[in-house]
């Protein structure tokens, strides 16, 4: 079976009917806005990954790529143990509590 025109008007038709006729350029340029942000998208992983491969297998990834390795994670613990030690009620400088 295949997609014949009247079968295209109806659709055009029912969305209409949906959404309304005044709805539809505020509809149609949020979808434009949600294609250019998911192309950006795509275009920078196809950018990261094309850096991937030009990186010899051994060598270490590049700074700021966002990875973060498990010492990071216990630094970061670490520091926030020592902020926080000493404080019966566990609240930070700023007042925010931790569970």
């Amino acid at each position: 079976m295949r997609l014949q025109a009247w079968h295209v008007i109806v659709l055009i038709v029912a969305f209409i009917l949906l959404f309304g006729w005044k709805n539809l350029p505020n509809a149609a340029r949020s979808l434009g806005e949600s294609m250019r942000v998911f192309k950006t998208e795509v275009d920078q992983m196809k950018d990261e990954n094309a850096a991937r491969k030009d990186r010899a297998p051994g060598e270490p990834p590049l700074p700021g790529a966002g990875e973060r390795t498990d010492d990071t994670y216990r630094d970061t613990a670490a520091e926030e143990y020592r902020r926080l030690e000493g404080r019966p009620d566990g609240r930070t400088d700023d007042g925010d509590p931790r569970a």
